[in-house]
């Protein structure tokens, strides 16, 4: 049994800025001021890390901002869901396909590793036209503000799903940025980067994974097989 883990944006879906709205409006509705949101750079982060990192300087700490996450991941989705005509989301080249194409095998469980909550991702992969329960586990942005954290518990809860503790060996987690490959390597997981996202193919390079992929497409031959 292989387990398969997905980041979202940049690897999924590309989606286009309705995230950095939703997270404005919803920022304004519950902490009063955005930060320096225009300018903060969302890749390979947690909502509660990016979040922490934007209100830091106007007193808010970690531990704060997450007592205060079930509320505020109500709030954002509530904005996406509103706004979300208004934006489009595409799947990344191929990734429609190797979702689908993994979904077929009795040998594989595919599960989402990702930096935004737990209802805005299931708003931009339905947006995208995937459905969130193709994905049988997984672990979100607002469980924790490192990014390492959500692969320990997506490991976690495959493990618990399937019955057994699982090793390494058996789970892959692929994403477009640097972070995700660190966060692979905190759960002993295969590390697959590709190139259809944010962070530059010199930057995924110099993080050595143990994959680097243009785009999905090889995956099944090159990583899976």
């Amino acid at each position: 049994m292989k387990v398969v883990l997905f980041d979202i944006d940049g690897t999924l879906l590309i989606s286009r800025g309705i995230g950095r709205e939703a997270k404005r409006r919803a920022m304004q509705e519950c902490f009063g001021q955005t930060g320096d949101l225009d300018s903060h750079i969302f890749g390979g982060k947690t909502d509660w890390g990016i979040l922490a990192d934007l209100l830091a300087p106007h007193g808010h700490s970690a531990s704060d901002i997450g007592r205060d996450m079930p509320a505020y991941e109500a709030v954002m989705a509530r904005h996406m869901r509103e706004i979300s005509g208004a934006y489009t989301a595409d799947p990344c080249p191929h990734a429609m396909e190797l979702v689908q194409a993994l979904r077929g095998r009795d040998d594989t469980l595919i599960g989402l590793v990702t930096g935004n909550t737990s209802m805005t991702a299931a708003i931009k992969l339905e947006m995208a036209g995937y459905a969130s329960d193709w994905f049988v586990v997984g672990a979100y942005g607002n469980e924790s503000p490192d990014r390492d954290d959500l692969t320990r518990l997506a490991r976690q809860r495959a493990g618990e799903h399937l019955g057994r503790d699982l090793n390494g060996a058996e789970l892959i987690v692929i994403g477009d940025t640097p972070a995700d490959i660190q966060a692979a390597r905190a759960i002993d997981a295969v590390a697959v980067a590709v190139c259809t996202g944010y962070a530059g193919r010199d930057s995924l390079i110099g993080s050595d994974p143990d994959f680097l992929l243009a785009d999905l497409s090889t995956f099944m031959e090159l990583v899976l097989n």
